[in-house]
């Protein structure tokens, strides 16, 4: 039985509108309907409530004087209050003849949103409204303006070029930056965190203080619990004194709740544990529907860190131990996420030094899955492949709440007054995305990549997080970015290839070659401009010049024509290039020390009217419930009769082809990628072939295997596993799926 989509009483025409696109005519799926709905929706929300000024001097005085806009950063005018803004009064960075110019560039370009959705998630998500909340101060046009004057900090030609970026949508900054760039009261620009936590009470306590205070600044936060002494360990000796992880990931959560972004976005944190913890079993109840209300976590996503050995203990079905990560840390004199549990496993399992506890692994493993099938819960860090591909020195430990930030943490040692007696290196996200489809129609694709990557490089120079010194130095030392895709399922069903076949898997390759290529020489780039390396360049393979090694082999060639054609505007990088590229960096070096992640970027997808991500569409029109709304419908971007048989959903395929699609990426990703698996409760016949004979029920075994199919194929990282259950909401099962346009 689908669930019945109730809307509120007296929704206005642009709404009703809206919600047309979902009753086919004829057979059809009337998409002229959301296009009416988005000039409905400007015609009666959006003009009638923008306030008016009469100049651009108006306009940018008032926001200036009444703190909406911070003149030290972006404008930086010396106005008096009432004073208006011209050509006398210019500041030290843009002169307001060049920021007219810029304005006027920006709205050449005559943008309109396509569709209903992406014009409703900016005005209400990202667009500056007055302080109750009830005018809008800025157009689309205005936030460009605003992100290119900020994030080119103070270059006229980087932010004529960033602009022109952001209005064509070849690159999207991630929601903080997007959202706050330019703003007087305005949280940071950083998507997400991640924090350490050692084994004692004062780093618990600093570290539920740094979940508050930067859940408060900023996004998400990651936190590794791996270090924490099991359930029953002894404190000073006195056995069976620890709690665990349990009550701690409870005060986590408690502190995301309480603590957010002023109201405008809610606090939200991930943990991360170790599958060798002891407390392992308790970890996964946690997040149980009928878990008991003191231990159970309602908002807190969890993580489990895997190590290979774990994956041999399943394929060879021995007893899998799990050790006290404080007798671990006894033995070994290290926090219990810096030991390689692969290698020192045996050694692990014949000290009699270090309590352990004998399971099953293939009892675990179908503990993981029923709790996938049941919460979508929890994530898995394949942390050796992690740590294999890691180009850079040092220990990767842990991920951030989407699982795509891979860069290694170091340790800090706390006094007894939570001063550091040594800071360690924390992680701060500075995200940005490409648009795939625009990004490949760009005059020049390396161009492109390089105005992206400096507009990141201000994100971590403005970004000032003195509350929680490790995520500060982290940040100060080794100046990371993640520059990321979306629109790759679009992309495809422009160029009517499907989703996980042969030519895809190219078209996939491709892109990412470059992506990597480009984000290399313009790192190296910046670092010939400032004289500056990230810190331990030295150390990394980068410097000895082993990463290159792979793209020297052999000259890149297509098989499918077709993909050679999409990609005829792009200067593909040649053996010479990359030998080329291979002497600059050992010579100069590289600004920043990880480049590329691709997270889920779902609500800067909508603006840019793009799939998000590299994931396939749920649905060829989606349907959103908004809280205060209804329903909202979304076609699939560029939605037409020719695109229709490429958009298949994501709950419709076997999901290898997501796995194969990710895994030709990977290769020329430093970092990670937030892989989503998409299951039906019920599964069409024949979409596994080891289905065949047995059902077409979802089973915890099709989740063992696909989890082990993506560790194979070399998979850093699964994020969430989002289940369709077939009597539940109303997600991706409406009659529109099977008409035409």
């Amino acid at each position: 039985m689908k669930t019945q989509i109730v809307q509120p009483k007296n929704r206005v025409s642009y709404f009703n509108l809206n919600n047309e696109v979902n009753i086919p005519v004829d057979g059809k799926i009337p998409l002229h309907k959301d296009k009416e709905a988005v000039r409905a929706y400007f015609l009666e929300e959006i003009n009638r409530n923008t306030v008016f000024f009469h100049s651009l001097e108006e306009k940018l005085s008032y926001l200036i004087e009444e703190d909406y806009l911070d003149e030290a950063t972006l404008l930086p005018y010396q106005v008096e209050v009432g004073e208006p803004l011209n050509e006398e009064n210019q500041g030290k960075n843009y002169d307001f003849h060049f920021v007219k110019t810029l304005f006027k560039k920006i709205y050449a370009h005559k943008f309109r949103f396509k569709s209903f959705m992406g014009a409703y998630k900016f005005y209400t998500q990202y667009a500056m409204k007055t302080n109750d909340g009830e005018k809008y101060l800025e157009r689309y046009e205005d936030r460009i303006a605003f992100n290119a004057l900020f994030l080119a900090n103070g270059s006229k030609q980087l932010a004529l070029q960033l602009a022109e970026e952001l209005i064509t949508q070849r690159y999207q900054p991630a929601t903080p930056t997007f959202l706050n760039a330019g703003k007087k009261r305005r949280g940071e620009l950083v998507s997400c965190f991640l924090i350490d936590l050692d084994d004692s009470m004062l780093s618990i306590g600093r570290g539920v203080n740094s979940a508050l205070q930067l859940s408060r600044k900023g996004g998400g936060v990651g936190v590794n619990l791996s270090n924490l002494r099991a359930a029953g360990d002894p404190i000073k000796k006195i056995e069976n004194a620890s709690s665990g992880v349990v009550p701690v990931m409870k005060l986590l959560e408690d502190s995301f709740s309480y603590s957010n972004q002023l109201g405008q976005r809610n606090g939200a944190g991930a943990v991360y544990l170790n599958v060798f913890h002891p407390d392992i079993y308790a970890f996964l109840s946690t997040k149980k529907e009928n878990a008991d209300e003191k231990i159970r976590v309602k908002t807190l996503s969890l993580g489990l860190v895997v190590p290979d050995k774990y994956y041999e203990l399943l394929k060879t079905n021995r007893p899998m131990y799990l050790f006290s990560p404080y007798d671990v840390e006894r033995e070994y004199g290290q926090p219990f996420s810096y030991i390689d549990l692969t290698r020192e496993y045996d050694k692990l399992v014949a000290n009699k030094n270090i309590k352990k506890t004998k399971i099953n692994a293939r009892e675990l493993e179908q503990e993981i899955s029923r709790l996938q099938q049941e919460s979508g819960y929890p994530y898995i860090i394949n942390i050796d492949t992690v740590n294999k591909a890691n180009p850079v020195d040092g220990k990767i430990i842990m991920s951030n709440l989407c699982s795509e930030i891979f860069q290694p943490q170091e340790p800090s040692v706390l006094k007894n007054d939570l001063s550091y007696e040594t800071i360690g290196t924390d992680i701060s996200c500075n995200l940005g995305s490409t648009n795939i489809p625009n990004l490949l129609e760009s005059p020049n694709f390396g161009l492109s990549v390089e105005v992206a990557v400096r507009a990141l490089t201000t994100v971590t120079e403005r970004t000032e997080i003195e509350e929680v010194p490790t995520i500060k130095k982290g940040n100060d030392l080794y100046h990371t970015i993640g520059l990321g895709a979306m629109g790759l399922h679009t992309a495809f069903a422009l160029h009517q290839m499907t989703y996980g076949s042969p030519e895809s898997i190219e078209f996939t390759k491709t892109y990412f070659q470059t992506l990597n290529y480009y984000s290399i020489l313009a790192s190296n780039k910046i670092a010939k401009e400032r004289g500056e390396s990230f810190h331990n360049f030295e150390k990394s393979t980068y410097a000895d010049g082993s990463y290159f090694i792979p793209y020297l082999e052999s000259e890149f060639t297509f098989t499918f024509p077709k993909v050679a054609a999409i990609f005829r505007k792009v200067h593909l990088p040649t053996v010479h290039d990359w030998k080329q590229l291979r002497e600059e960096v050992q010579k100069f070096g590289l600004y920043h020390r990880n480049r590329l992640a691709i997270a889920p970027n779902g609500s800067i997808s909508y603006i840019n009217e793009t799939s998000a991500s590299l994931h396939p569409i749920t649905q060829r029109i989606e349907h959103r419930q908004e809280k205060t709304v209804g329903a909202i419908f979304y076609p699939a971007p560029s939605l037409s009769n020719e695109t229709m048989p490429y958009y298949t959903s994501a709950y419709d395929m076997d999901q290898r082809k997501i796995i194969d699609v990710y895994a030709a990426a990977q290769p020329h990703i430093d970092q990670g990628m937030s892989l989503t698996l998409f299951m039906r409760s019920k599964l069409p016949e024949g979409l596994y072939e080891w289905k065949e004979g047995k059902g077409n029920t979802l089973t915890t075994r099709d989740l063992n295997r696909l989890r082990n199919y993506a560790y194979a194929k070399g998979i850093k990282s699964l994020y969430y596993v989002r289940t369709y259950t077939e009597d539940g909401d109303i997600i991706g099962s409406n009659s529109c799926e099977s008409c035409m346009v």
